[in-house]
């Protein structure tokens, strides 16, 4: 790996096209490396996660919706297929891709990277799958897509910090799923760059969806981005440019959205012939909650027994990393994270809430966990108003460590007693973590899709996909037509075109 200075460049001094980041990205993009068994496994792994989260959330309303949208516009001869939906229709790419990427993100329960900035890279998959059925690419050139999308992201996720502006960490996705498609279709250095640059362009938006009273624009975010990449490399096929230098330009990204014209960034990207292996580098959810809980939830379950009358309890402080407190905890000084009225997606980021649960039920569900008879429970109430959250400079250094040997998202818990007994565990990482107790591997990843998908779809559409993505590089683009996960019409709402929008 090699870190690359990214700085602003006056106008007057010119920055050469090979210099710009956007090319050294486009450039990683098209070195045709090749691909470990090991980093293909985990890209089978990651699509059978997604396929699990999108068909649990197949009847939630946003879900619908975006599905709704999708199916106001159809394919004709050709298209992708959507989730849910039977594989014989076909749908435009772009909005394939829009109602797919709503229902892999809508339950906050797929794979997550975090450095410098937040991530969720299994977000690269849908526009890029929808692509490869619209254009009839087959499994290798899937895979390989995937491979860059998951490479870029990480990378720019561990060396640009986009919250700190109050920028929504879409403007990373954005750019690499853009160049994930580039790969995928095997397009010249030239268009690939291009088109990065115009994913990037159009992809900056604020965090505020996931500040506050936080809306269902959070599971939309991605699949807009996708949406966005989809469109940017479409324009950029017909020979269309893009603002340039996007990064180093003196009315640019970094100078006007981030650390402005002082501000410099280091960003690893693989050399040339190198191996891309960021997927390996990332982590699915055991659990439906934002990333930061993971191990905090495990670690509720551990110390349950430990509290026993949890009426008996005077405090709770949850001693961690500056993001848990300040953005899923009290720091954040959302009053909302406090609200037994709260929607999910606001519980969903309320580590108080979501400790509170997990202590008293010794177990996580992606639905009972937050319905609201749950959240409005008087003694989980007070429970939950009891627990807080510091910010403690040994877990932000964690947080923040370059090493993965020592890289933690968790906390350090002290629970105070009325009788002045106190009870004091930490966590470093999640169990299911690939440092942690129980690192996921195939077979969880397949119980979590048999979990997720019970009850919805049928055993011999269970098998049908399961078999079929397991065999991923050897796919015909007829196969890939076929990777989708089909639900009976009859267990499905919104499954044919309506009239309710403009569309």
């Amino acid at each position: 790996m090699k870190k690359h200075l990214i700085r602003v460049y006056p106008s007057k001094e010119n920055l050469p096209r090979e210099e710009q980041f956007a090319w050294k990205m486009a450039k990683v993009a098209t070195d045709d490396v090749a691909i470990s068994s090991e980093v293909e496994d985990m890209v089978i792994n990651r699509i059978i996660d997604n396929a699990s989260v999108a068909v649990a959330s197949v009847n939630r309303q946003p879900v619908a919706n975006a599905r709704s949208q999708a199916l106001a516009h159809p394919g004709g001869g050709r298209g992708a297929t959507v989730f849910g939906m039977p594989n014989s229709q076909k749908f435009n790419a772009e909005w394939a891709a829009w109602a797919n990427g709503t229902a892999v993100r809508e339950l906050d329960y797929h794979d997550t990277f975090l450095a410098a900035d937040y991530s969720h890279p299994g977000d690269n998959i849908p526009p890029i799958l929808a692509v490869a059925q619209q254009l009839e690419k087959d499994g290798k050139s899937l895979l390989k897509g995937i491979v860059t999308g998951y490479e870029l992201h990480v990378n720019l996720v561990k060396g640009i910090c986009l919250h700190k502006h109050k920028k929504d960490h879409i403007a990373h996705l954005c750019p690499a799923q853009a160049a994930g498609i580039g790969t995928l279709l095997g397009l010249s250095t030239e268009t690939i760059y291009q088109s990065i640059q115009q994913a990037l362009h159009v992809s900056f938006s604020t965090r505020q969806s996931r500040k506050g009273e936080i809306s269902s624009w959070k599971a939309y975010a991605p699949a807009h981005a996708g949406k966005l990449a989809i469109e940017a490399v479409d324009r950029c096929m017909r020979g269309e440019g893009a603002p340039s230098p996007i990064y180093e330009g003196e009315d640019s990204v970094i100078a006007y959205m981030l650390d402005g014209k002082d501000g410099r960034y280091e960003v690893p990207l693989p050399e040339g012939g190198e191996e891309k292996r960021a997927i390996l580098e990332t982590y699915t959810k055991e659990h439906s909650a934002e990333y930061q809980s993971q191990a905090l939830i495990d670690l509720a379950f551990r110390l349950k027994d430990k509290i026993g009358n949890f009426d008996n309890v005077k405090s709770i402080v949850l001693h961690t990393s500056h993001h848990t407190h300040y953005v899923i905890g009290t720091g954040a000084g959302d009053p909302q994270k406090m609200d037994p009225n709260a929607s999910r997606e606001t519980l969903d980021h309320s580590i108080m809430y979501i400790f509170a649960v997990a202590l008293q039920d010794g177990e996580w569900h992606h639905v009972k966990s937050y319905a609201p008879e749950r959240a409005k429970r008087p003694d989980t109430v007070k429970l939950w108003h009891k627990i807080s959250t510091v910010e403690d400079p040994k877990w932000t250094e964690r947080y923040h460590d370059p090493d993965p040997n020592k890289k933690a998202f968790g906390a350090k818990v002290v629970v105070t007693m009325n009788d002045g007994q106190v009870i004091e565990d930490e966590m470093a990482v999640a169990n299911a973590h690939p440092a942690g107790a129980r690192p996921f591997v195939r077979k969880n990843y397949i119980h979590k899709f048999d979990t997720l998908t019970e009850e919805i779809i049928t055993k011999d559409e269970r098998n049908r996909f399961l078999d079929l993505v397991q065999d991923l590089k050897n796919l015909s683009a007829e196969q890939i037509m076929q990777l989708n996960v089909q639900v009976p019409l009859d267990k499905m709402i919104q499954s044919e075109r309506d009239t309710q929008g403009i569309f």
